[in-house]
């Protein structure tokens, strides 16, 4: 336990030292530097930042528990990521970044007007600040009690235990988001992005081969181990499901529609992703970021799903299955991760963790200091004064979100996954905002306002009604299109009244010269897209 202890101190504190280092030269008194990393980060820390804010302990437990409860179809939100990144590295960056924005609000005031950059600025921050940052603390704080027992080495309550883990994951993840800027994030991330890699990787591994020696064998244990999941499991491992199934299954159809909808607006125009690539030194860069952050998402179904199909089958030879999805991950991470190495996995699992809290903090800092203060309150602040807002204002939703966040605890199971599932409300009508406003050119300025109220009216009435007979990725399938073609309506309606269509300006922020190995990294990304589908179907391992 000693070790454990020591090992996952000096892992977290070396991360922490990396990113003093890189970030304590750089100039923190202007909006820009502050928030923005002055423009300057390179393609390589814009992909290891992107990959460790949307992945988190929730993602790792939640996703291969959901694989553990159904089976392979969960990695299409994986897998399908990467075509979202091809999105934003061809389609939304060249934009986003020839506006010179700092947030998503800000390109929607731009193509709109400020009434619209307020509203959701609004929605955006209290939801981030209600729902999505608490849910992050809650699930980061449970899933490290489950795994490593908090409550037993302390000798407290498993509540006692959440609360102790909720401040420290809080100030932990306030020093860099508050104190060191978007810089410090990215850095982060990097760096606690190669060590998922190696720590997550390993988990498969290590599983196969505990699997194999559960199964019998006296060779090679890792193979003899997906010999037996082949053999024993081959419906596990399949990710093409019936249109009919019920999360946490994915409907096979939906893969196009609804989840191919779902992944553009987390990876395109969620404001914590998109802030790394504003943070860009260049197009070339922020490409470069996005193609390689899209290459990792590929391969991210070996320690994203995998696992929770091998915790399955080892748990049905040891006659132990748990009772729940959310305690397949980390009953499979006591029983492989050698003793020594527990540290190690424990300091992986605090940066995943602290990355997705201190990105959204961030995010909301930019965009209340620049979308709402700036804006509308004192539009005369100088540089120095908006980092100074952007401090004080973190710190107030880092306490916010850290009472909020063990209440989570008190919520049924039903809740907590319907509190999840509310990002979508405000998420879907950004994509359609920003999206709609770049196909369409002769858009009223309430466009965007109208397609907010429509959607959260009618998904939320889905959720409230619907989602436990009809799958939620049917909704946002049906919702999108529809949605498109009123702005198409209000489009052709409001041409009399607009003839001059809208026209982006290019305010020269940074160099628009594209990567020229863009292509061939997309074609690449498509490539693995298709092996990995085709080796987890009928086609594939499953036959």
């Amino acid at each position: 336990m000693l070790w454990t202890v020591v090992s996952f101190v000096g892992f977290t504190i070396a991360v922490a030292v990396i990113s003093y280092i890189k970030t304590k030269g750089d100039d923190q008194t202007t909006a820009e530097g502050y928030f923005l990393a002055g423009r300057g980060l390179p393609g390589i820390v814009i992909a290891g930042s992107l990959l460790l804010t949307n992945i988190s302990a929730e993602q790792l437990v939640g996703t291969n528990g959901q694989t553990w409860a159904s089976n392979m179809s969960p990695i299409s939100f994986e897998v399908g990521a990467a075509i979202a990144c091809l999105i934003l590295a061809f389609f939304a960056a060249p934009r986003y970044l020839k506006s010179g924005i700092s947030t998503i609000p800000e390109m929607l005031g731009l193509r709109y007007d400020r009434t619209t950059k307020l509203w959701f600025s609004i929605a955006y921050i209290i939801l981030y600040i209600c729902v999505q940052i608490p849910v992050i603390l809650y699930s980061g704080a449970l899933v490290f009690e489950n795994i490593f027992g908090l409550s037993g080495i302390l000798h407290c309550g498993k509540l006692q235990a959440v609360v102790i883990l909720c401040i420290a994951i809080t100030i932990v993840g306030s020093c860099y988001a508050i104190f060191g800027g978007l810089k410090a994030v990215a850095v982060s991330d990097t760096v606690n992005g190669v060590l998922l890699i190696v720590g997550g990787f390993m988990i498969p591994f290590l599983a196969l081969h505990i699997l194999g020696k559960a199964a019998g064998s006296e060779g090679f244990a890792m193979l003899d181990g997906m010999k037996h999941l082949i053999e024993v499991y081959p419906e596990k491992l399949n990710s093409i499901c019936p249109a009919d199934v019920q999360a946490p299954e994915v409907p096979w159809p939906t893969i196009f529609l609804g989840l191919f909808f779902l992944n553009t607006q987390s990876w395109c125009t969620h404001q914590s992703f998109i802030q790394r690539l504003l943070a860009a030194q260049n197009l070339k860069e922020a490409q470069k970021g996005a193609l390689f952050c899209a290459c990792m998402k590929i391969l991210s179904f070996l320690y994203l799903a995998l696992p929770g199909v091998i915790a399955y089958a080892l748990f049905e030879l040891q006659g132990t299955q748990v009772s729940t999805m959310d305690d397949a991950y980390p009953q499979l991470i006591t029983q492989v991760v050698p003793a020594p190495l527990m540290g190690f996995f424990a300091a992986v699992m605090f940066g995943a963790i602290i990355s997705s809290f201190n990105s959204v903090l961030n995010s909301v800092n930019t965009m209340f200091t620049m979308d709402i203060y700036h804006e509308f309150i004192n539009k005369e602040a100088d540089e120095l004064h908006l980092v100074g807002v952007g401090k004080k204002v973190g710190i107030v939703f880092a306490v916010i979100t850290m009472v909020i966040g063990p209440m989570i605890y008190f919520f049924p199971a039903g809740l907590k996954t319907f509190l999840d599932s509310l990002v979508m409300l405000i998420g879907l009508p950004v994509l359609s905002g920003v999206f709609g406003g770049f196909f369409f050119k002769h858009l009223p300025k309430y466009a965007a306002r109208f397609i907010l109220v429509f959607h959260v009216i009618f998904y939320g009435l889905f959720l409230l009604t619907m989602s436990g007979s009809v799958h939620y990725l049917w909704a946002i399938s049906a919702l999108l299109p529809v949605e498109f073609l009123m702005l198409y309506i209000m489009n052709t309606r409001n041409k009399v009244n607009q003839p001059e269509p809208w026209v982006q300006k290019d305010v020269q922020a940074v160099d628009l010269t594209p990567w020229k190995y863009r292509w061939v990294m997309a074609a690449i990304v498509l490539v693995g897209v298709l092996v990995v589908y085709a080796i987890f179907s009928p086609l594939g391992i499953v036959r």
